[in-house]
């Protein structure tokens, strides 16, 4: 199936149900698909053509999605551009795509960024808002090409590039597609709203919150970025009951949601980063909804495990979904044993296609005819993962294996702790040493030698980290992650003007 039919087919069987609610418009399924035509009709005269990379640079709302669908039903591939980037990551996106169109709500002066990149593309904008308008004299656009499959791209997503530049993941128009079919057992119907809070240039966001929904037939209720108060008020006055957050937003809602203003609310999808225990315990305790946690890459569209809504397992990502094969592995490729922990590889349909014009790096990840997540996990009798940590982020301290979400798993249980995130730093004895970094309740202190005997009574002494640092608040992701990396340079900077 393609991308754009999600829509089409909704026009068609219910064309009066409420599609996209934002804070501009209300659209139905016809309104929605009329404002596609009217944007595919406008990039064709402008001269997008099948394969043609074009890029959309703007927050959340019923423009983002009907651009899109635009995008994909000529043919073209769509390239979601994060907004909170500077011009210089802007134009380095736009140069490996070989970005000529780009949407956006308003014009970005890039001339500067592409010269220092040596990048001559003529990139010629247009405001996305008025792309959904009918416009008189445009000519209807021609029917895809007869030999066009849905194993053709439809986006590229660019990886947060923790590790120099940023790679782009492509999806097919079945990558997604599939993905969004594989997590059919959430029990999404037409009569729910569901909010789509999550950036759209996300993969978690866009398939959850919005491809989902369109397959059948729900509501997506948008908000163009998290604030709390209007987050709350929207879940109440759209009587939202479908939620796909990050644990950063489960914890604010936590402590700011009453009962009431979540009554509506039957399911709960936490994504994106590990769900401390805490926050998932401390959110289920108020408002008596258990929180499904899930796991997924951008490489897989994005969804690789969801727990189920009639049995979570708290603490678990869940099972892997339908028609997703798997399996746990050693640093030499063979397989581990039962119960035991592996870099997990993947293979199924809602795998990408590959990274743009990365051919040894797709061939690297893909070895094996496996995708390899780069993440440590375990799967119990169940046949639930548990995500132990990045293989990246492990701490190799005198030979010894330390995964920071197991100390911050524990530091997170300490009285008047709100945030940790645990770091490898160098250390001249040990080769490295784990660093915690950590935020407090409002009004509360930490004793950190009381936090130290906490974590000596609950851990072998060498997963114990060697520094503590209290900070006023701890960096994010657009996506709601700790961001380690910039904790990290932060860290570094500071020892050196020492």
């Amino acid at each position: 199936m393609f991308v754009h039919e999600l829509i089409k087919r909704n026009a068609q069987s219910a064309p009066d149900s409420m599609a996209v609610i934002d804070h501009e418009k209300r659209l139905t399924y016809a309104e929605l698909q009329q404002a596609v035509t009217n944007c595919r009709d406008r990039l064709y005269a402008a001269g997008v053509r099948r394969g043609d990379r074009v890029g959309i640079f703007s927050r959340n709302s019923a423009a983002f999605i009907y651009s899109y669908m635009g995008i994909c039903s000529l043919g073209a591939i769509a390239v979601p551009i994060n907004f909170q980037l500077s011009n210089r990551e802007i134009a380095y996106i736009i140069k490996d795509a070989g970005i000529q169109t780009l949407l956006t709500y308003e014009p970005l002066n890039l001339v500067d960024a592409m010269a220092a990149l040596r990048c001559g593309l003529k990139v010629t904008q247009y405001d996305i808002r008025t792309l959904g308008e009918k416009k008189n004299g445009v000519p209807a656009a021609p029917a895809l090409d007869a030999d066009f499959d849905d194993q053709q791209p439809a986006c590229i997503i660019y990886t947060s590039g923790t590790t120099g530049n940023p790679k782009g993941a492509v999806l097919s128009h079945h990558n997604l597609t599939f993905n969004a079919y594989q997590i059919r057992y959430m029990h999404c119907e037409a009569k729910h709203n569901v909010l789509c809070v999550l950036p759209m240039y996300h993969a978690f966001g866009w398939t959850c919150s919005v491809l989902y929904p369109l397959l059948v037939g729900a509501t997506v209720v948008v908000l163009d970025q998290f604030t709390p108060k209007e987050t709350i008020r929207t879940i109440r006055d759209e009587k939202v009951t479908d939620l796909y957050i990050v644990p950063s937003i489960c914890s604010l809602l936590t402590k700011l949601a009453s009962k009431e203003d979540m009554k509506t609310v039957r399911l709960v999808v936490s994504g994106g980063t590990t769900l401390p225990l805490k926050i998932e315990q401390d959110f289920m305790a108020k408002f008596g909804v258990d929180i499904c946690e899930g796991y997924g890459l951008s490489e897989t569209s994005p969804v690789v495990t969801l727990n189920p809504p009639e049995r979570p397992k708290v603490g678990s990502c869940g099972p892997f979904v339908p028609d997703m094969e798997w399996k746990l592995i050693d640093a030499n490729g063979e397989p581990v044993p039962q119960g035991e922990t592996g870099e997990l590889v993947v293979k199924g349909g809602n795998v990408m296609l590959g990274y743009w014009n990365l051919p040894d790096v797709t061939f690297d990840a893909m070895r094996g005819g496996w995708f390899h997540t780069g993440d440590v996990a375990r799967v119990d009798e169940d046949g639930y993962l548990y995500i132990v940590d990045r293989i990246k982020d492990m701490i190799i301290s005198m030979g010894e294996n330390i995964y920071p979400r197991e100390v911050e798993e524990l530091i997170y249980q300490f009285p008047g702790i709100y945030e940790a995130a645990v770091i490898g730093i160098d250390d001249k004895i040990r080769g490295q040493a784990g660093a915690c970094f950590y935020t407090v309740n409002e009004g509360a202190t930490v004793n950190v030698r009381e936090l130290k005997k906490f974590l000596q009574a609950n851990l072998a002494l060498y997963k114990i980290p060697r520094e503590f640092h209290q900070m006023d608040s701890l960096p994010r992701t657009s996506t709601g992650k700790i961001a380690k990396r910039r904790i990290l340079q932060a860290f570094e900077e500071s020892k050196k003007k020492k």
